[in-house]
Formats: C-alpha cells, sequence, structure tokens
C-alpha cells in the first residue's frame, strides 16, 4: 500500500485544513466534535432537581435562601474553572509544540541524509522511510502501542512486527537511523561534520518524545479536581434552593443553563489533560501531522532522485 493510496483512504487527513475557521452558526451549533452529550446527563439532573425543589416549596411554602448568599461562591468556582481551564491548554499547546518540534526535525534529518549521505539508493530509501517511520512509532507508543498499519507499509510486516514488540517504539526506529548514520559514516560515505549533525537532530527527536511522555504519564493533580467538582456540586445543590420561588420550568430551564457552561467548562479541561488519546474529542489530529511528514519525506526522495537522473541526462548530453 503506498502513500498515494494510503491518502485516498484518508483524504481528510491530508487534505482537510484544520486553519479554515468554521461560521459562527455551524460552530455554536455543532454536535459532533463538542462535548454536549458528555455532560447532558448532569445537566438533565440538575433540572430535575430543580423542578423538585420548585414543587416542595410551592407544597411547604417555605422561605428559601437569598440568592445572595449563592452568588458569593460564583467567583471562586469561575476562578477555579479558569485556572483548571487553563492548566489543560497549556498541556495541549506544549504537545502541539513538540509534535512541530518533530515535524521540524524529522525533515531536517532527511535532508541531511539525502544531502549528505552516500549515494547508494537502497541505503537513501531506507533511511527516509525510517526518517518518516519514527512519527507513526511515536504516535502509535503515545496512544499505548497496538497494530500500526503505517508501520507495516513503511517497513513490511516482520521489521513492522518487531517494532511493535520491541520495549520503546520510537527508540528502536531511533536506533534503526543511528545504525544507518554510523554505517555511511563508516564506508566513507557520510563525512564527521555532517554526522554529528545528523545525529543531533536524531537526538532532538527522541528529546521531543521524552517530552510527550511526560505530559502523558504526568496529569494534574487530582486532588485539584475533586475540590473543584465538589464545589461545582455543591453550588448546583444550593442554586435551586435560591430560586425555589419561581414557576417549576423557569428553575429547571435556569438551572440547566448554569449547569451547562459549569460541566461543560470542567470537561474541557479534562479533556485538554491527555491531547494524544483518541477517547478525546480535543486530541492533537496526529493521522494528519504523520501522513504530513510522510509524505514530505517521500517527496523528498522522489526529488532528490529526479534531480540526480536530470543531472545525469545532462552530463550525457
Amino acid at each position: 500500500m503506498d502513500l498515494k493510496r494510503f491518502l485516498k483512504v484518508q483524504p481528510q487527513l491530508a487534505y482537510e485544513n484544520p486553519m479554515e475557521s468554521h461560521s459562527f452558526w455551524s460552530d455554536a451549533l455543532a454536535w459532533q466534535g463538542s462535548i454536549t452529550s458528555r455532560v447532558l446527563p448532569k445537566i438533565l439532573f440538575f433540572g430535575v432537581y430543580a423542578g423538585a425543589i420548585s414543587l416542595v416549596h410551592r407544597e411547604l411554602q417555605w422561605g428559601g435562601i437569598e440568592i445572595s448568599h449563592i452568588q458569593y461562591s460564583a467567583g471562586f468556582l469561575a476562578l477555579l474553572l479558569v485556572l483548571r481551564t487553563n492548566a489543560g491548554y497549556e498541556r495541549w499547546w506544549e504537545a502541539r509544540k513538540l509534535w512541530g518540534g518533530i515535524v521540524n526535525q524529522s525533515r531536517n534529518l532527511c535532508l541531511m541524509g539525502l544531502t549528505y549521505g552516500p549515494e547508494e539508493p537502497q541505503w537513501r530509501e531506507l533511511f527516509v522511510k525510517s526518517c518518516a517511520g519514527f512519527c507513526h512509532a511515536t504516535r502509535a507508543s503515545l496512544r499505548g502501542g497496538g497494530s500500526d498499519p503505517s508501520l507495516e507499509r513503511l517497513f513490511g510486516p516482520e521489521q513492522s512486527a518487531r517494532i511493535q514488540k520491541s520495549a520503546h517504539m520510537p527508540a528502536f526506529v531511533a536506533g534503526a537511523l543511528a545504525t544507518l548514520l554510523h554505517e555511511a559514516r563508516r564506508t566513507g560515505g557520510l563525512d564527521g561534520y555532517a554526522f554529528l549533525n545528523a545525529d543531533r537532530e536524531r537526538a532532538l527527536l527522541i528529546d521531543h518524545v521524552g517530552a510527550c511522555e511526560r505530559i502523558l504519564k504526568t496529569p494534574l493533580p487530582r486532588v485539584h479536581s475533586i475540590k473543584l467538582r465538589r464545589f461545582i456540586l455543591l453550588y448546583m445543590l444550593g442554586f435551586p434552593l435560591a430560586i425555589a420561588s419561581s414557576s417549576i420550568s423557569t428553575s429547571m430551564i435556569v438551572t440547566m443553563l448554569i449547569a451547562y457552561p459549569l460541566f461543560a467548562i470542567d470537561k474541557i479541561g479534562q479533556e485538554l489533560e491527555n491531547p494524544f488519546s483518541q477517547l478525546r474529542e480535543s486530541h492533537l489530529p496526529l493521522d494528519r501531522i504523520c501522513a504530513t511528514i510522510e509524505g514530505n519525506l517521500l517527496g523528498f526522495l522522489r526529488d532528490q532522485a529526479e534531480v540526480r537522473s536530470a543531472a545525469e541526462v545532462s552530463v550525457d548530453k
């Protein structure tokens, strides 16, 4: 399965521009990609709870509580939600910058190998495929391992199986790159200065993977999540008591309108904590990023081959 067929199978990964802004109405009314479905049960629960409180108030005519007391705590709750969301977004944005580094280092390393490396076609093809395979191995590792058709497409079933069974998939591919560089240096196809620069780019790839694993394996302190959600629960239990004198329908609607942003923002903070998991609605588009890297690197190999063929034809003439 070649790259062109891969891009035809998954055209949205190759050609969809994530920077294109959608219209206001398409975003405001969107269901897919939002977290509304995940918080809707809690919103409905507190809407029913508010209706029950209003019904009890109508029957017993008890005084309830002043809404000003609930308003005092709203500021603290908003502050906690902002802190949680900012912490999650910082993790998401750092992960995106790290993957931007993987894109750049992969291109740099590939170009160094093609420009300064041996002229042997087999070495060049294997080196480029190893550079492209590094991002796929990293993506699979961050998502928990398992089979990856991209690795099998690049390396074949046997080598792909060895990569997937290794203790650390990105390190295995980086080790293969180091072996190729060492072989080129030993045979004289790569001078010492180019070797040092290429190996430095290879080491930076491992550094980026380590930083991504730090994000993955060190979640935000759970105590912050516990306190925030406990505060949300107490707030939502107390808010219907403050508007119990309203009609049942009004109490239900207002409570659900208050519950929606609270639970949604809390869920957004949780979604952003792990930017690599496909179970999260806002995960990084790693499939598209890896497809871009692979397409660029294989394009470099093809372009270099065309340039060399054109140069040979010119010399013959």
